[in-house]
């Protein structure tokens, strides 16, 4: 047996320094490949290759890029972004390829967040699956699709926590936890990349928004973050710093400033941390104009912001094109150096090699390919699948849950008949009129014995207001030429026929995403009044959410008999929406992010810190830490979610109850499924370090695993804790454990959980 395992360990070890060497000689063979091309460069075509900028189609600010053709032809630009397609990509690579003097292929990105043509669920929803081979399954069929339409560059996975569901582009990330942030991440990373960047179905990826983008002030777009460097560390860099250890090839810069300086000019982030902490080698573009938005910001004219997004350790310039016009005039001034143009265009360079470009310019310009590639029939059954597991449900009355597949339903609300809406927020290549409906959905499913009546009963919003802002950019709020009374009245006289009403009510697609922050996170007023008028004629009413943020729904929660969040599901909205309600696909989702009774409670997350006079069970108001208003309690906790069954939960057993150095321990809790249907069950394991030198939050997300158990089945789960899950930053940010006592608990939430403790020494 010894014999045995020294030689798997040789084998192994053999293996691992071949591998090494293969890198050490690839990365030889590029250097010298790049170092030879430098050499041949001006300073002028240096700069250029610093220049990323967009003809239109895809924009996200007011500037667009113009004269581009020709900026190719002078080799004023290493990437372009806001076009797809084999032959629109084929004939700019032509212009750099063909007719500039050193024929440097350009690189060619997209915003594809969540799928390319075939739209899966918004990343906060997928999020809710907490299923990593899915989330990476996803990211690789949107890899395969972009890469398959032209493109070598993906601007996502976005991975910046968020606590304030008034900021619109929570939609685009995965909710409010480090641990399950950091490891959607490193799947999204993994499932864009692949093994090899060249690859003919490979995107580069690109980890934004670098960095705390999620932390704006009162959750409004594009505004101040400010925040102590532990929390920095502790919460927020850790999802970015997986990307890196993942691999990930391009960092994107944030529009926010930190510690006073805007992220896209801060050397701390962009090199103290980036670079020389985490070892990060690859390339760092800014968001869109962001270096002009330091302007703005107050920090300097062009050129000197500019100059300072250069010394901070941006390579890249989106748009503004401050690097093209004013670096060459800073370095004559020395407030450049070539060195620093050197080293921001050698890793633009260095990305465009791993992609493959040198090779072949147009490796992903395959009509044929794309042809076959995208919107397959594989790929819609795979968003099929994720957005059933996306699905949280979060109120099931007397099991009203699933329908039945005969008698009367009444379809009403405004997103009940509406393809414009079902893919959410950015959606580029995702066409609306291949989206499949609720109605349609239903109709596919349910079978011949259900009766299906439908009426729109609202619009989205009677908010001009809103309506003028959200239809600004696609109409996706449609005003019926009826009054609201009478949408009302047909939508009640529909209900009084049906055995049960189905009102897919929420939001529109864009009242999240970029520029889309709300200071009113309820129902819209219009649909608020059609509830009630349902809820009046005594059938239950099942509330399907359509959201793209943590809503307040207390209303709704004491109204409906049932609520199903289905988030924007995407391409296959309607066929997955009806598997769940009908019960071919039992909801296993859970909640990412925690949603708020009101808005003043707002930001309200799980792992909060203990205030010095917090207000624990059976206390009075006075001096404690409260509102006189309302509770301290979320209407749904972190982590919550339904099934159509119920899981019974043992109390933890632990391998020991002391340890010491480095030794780990297990977890072990029995689960099982004490209801009437098989299911799955995301079982959650936190931890509470009850007393450190830094205050600790109430409860950590250290573990958890997706079950699937059969009705009346039990199955033993065991966690592994490690000594690194004991870990967090001191005040001079390093990491440590410290001995003293450490709670364990598991549950289905974060909430409703069963506690053991043990000891490190």
């Amino acid at each position: 047996m010894k014999k045995i395992c020294l030689f798997f360990l040789f084998t192994i070890t053999a293996v691992s320094f071949l591998s090494a060497q293969q890198t050490y000689q690839q990365e030889q063979k590029m250097n010298a490949f790049v170092k030879d091309l430098m050499s041949k460069m001006t300073v002028d075509e240096k700069i250029g290759q610093l220049n990323l900028v967009t003809p239109g189609g895809a924009v996200t600010g007011a500037v667009v890029s113009t004269d581009v053709d020709n900026k190719i032809r002078n080799g004023q630009v290493g990437g372009l972004f806001g076009i797809n397609g084999p032959d629109q990509i084929r004939k700019a690579q032509d212009i750099a390829v063909k007719n500039s003097r050193l024929k440097i292929p350009i690189m060619f990105g997209l915003d594809v967040i969540h799928g390319h043509r075939t739209i899966f669920p918004i990343p906060l929803g997928l999020s809710c699956s907490w299923d990593m081979p899915l989330i990476e399954q996803g990211a690789r069929i949107a890899a395969t699709e972009a890469a398959a339409d032209g493109l070598n560059w993906v601007y996502s996975p976005m991975v910046d926590i968020a606590r304030d569901p008034r900021w619109g582009r929570i939609a685009e990330g995965s909710g409010e936890d480090t641990y399950l942030g950091s490891k959607i991440a490193a799947a999204m990373v993994r499932g864009y990349q692949g093994k090899d960047m060249a690859a003919k179905d490979a995107v580069m990826a690109c980890v934004k928004h670098y960095a705390l983008y999620g932390a704006a002030e009162a959750g409004r777009d594009y505004n101040t973050v400010d925040m102590s460097r532990i929390r920095m560390y502790q919460y927020y860099l850790p999802p970015y710093k997986a990307a890196i250890d993942a691999g990930v090839g391009s960092v994107m810069s944030s529009f926010n400033e930190v510690d006073g300086i805007p992220a896209t000019g801060n050397k701390f982030l962009l090199t103290d941390v980036l670079r020389d902490q985490w070892g990060f080698k690859g390339l760092v573009v800014s968001d869109y104009t962001s270096v002009s938005e330091m302007i703005n910001h107050g920090i300097g004219d062009l050129q000197q912001v500019s100059a300072q997004s250069l010394k901070a350790g941006l390579d890249m310039d989106m748009v503004s094109e401050g690097f093209l016009t004013t670096l060459k005039k800073s370095l004559q001034e020395g407030k450049v150096t070539q060195t620093e143009i050197d080293d921001a265009c050698r890793r633009v360079l260095e990305a465009k090699y791993k992609m493959g470009l040198f090779d072949d310019p147009y490796n992903h310009c395959d009509e044929a390919r794309a042809k076959t590639s995208i919107l397959t029939d594989a790929n819609r059954l795979a968003v099929r699948n994720a957005a059933e597991h996306s699905f949280v449900l979060l109120k099931n009355s007397n099991n009203v849950l699933p329908l039945k597949k005969s008698g009367t339903i009444a379809l009403v609300g405004p997103l009940a008949d509406n393809q414009r809406n079902m893919l959410g927020t950015w959606n580029i290549r995702g066409e609306y009129n291949e989206d499949i409906t609720v109605l349609q959905g239903i109709k596919n499913v349910a079978g011949n014995d259900v009766n299906v009546l439908y009426a729109k009963g609202a619009n989205i919003s009677d908010d001009s207001m809103i309506v003028k802002n959200i239809n600004d950019f696609a109409k996706e709020i449609d005003v019926d030429t009826r009054t609201p009374q009478q949408m009302i009245d047909e939508a009640v006289a529909t209900a009084n026929k049906a055995d049960i009403v189905v009102a897919c009510l929420g939001e529109a697609a864009d009242f999240t995403g970029e520029a889309a922050s709300m200071s009113d996170i309820s129902l819209q007023q219009s649909q608020e009044n059609l509830l009630a008028a349902l809820v009046a004629t005594g059938k239950p009413v099942v509330v399907v959410l359509f959201n793209g943020r943590p809503m307040t729904l207390n209303k709704e929660d004491k109204d409906a008999a049932a609520i199903l969040d289905v988030w924007f599901p995407g391409t296959e909205a309607g066929n997955a929406i009806a598997d769940v309600l009908f019960g071919n696909y039992n909801p296993s989702g859970k909640l990412t992010t925690t949603f708020p009774q009101n808005v003043g409670q707002i930001p309200l997350y799980y792992n909060h810190k203990n205030t010095g006079r917090p207000l624990n069970p059976g206390d009075g108001h006075k001096f404690k830490s409260d509102y006189l208003d309302v509770t301290n309690e979320p209407l749904y906790p972190f982590g919550y979610g339904l099934s159509y069954t119920n899981f019974n939960y043992s109390d933890p057993v632990l391998s020991k109850t002391t340890i010491s150095g480095m030794e780990g321990l297990t977890v072990t809790v029995k689960v099982t499924n004490t209801g009437n249907y098989d299911g799955e069950e995301i079982v959650q394991l936190y931890l509470h370090d009850k007393v450190a030198s830094i205050t600790p939050p109430v409860k950590e997300l250290k573990g958890f695993q997706k079950i699937f158990l059969k009705k009346g089945e039990s199955k033993q789960v065991v966690f592994n804790i490690n000594h690194s899950d004991l870990m967090f930053y001191n005040p001079d940010l390093k990491l440590i454990a410290e001995p003293g006592e450490f709670e364990v608990m598991t549950g289905p939430n974060s909430r409703d959980v069963k506690k053991v403790s043990f000891w490190l020494k």
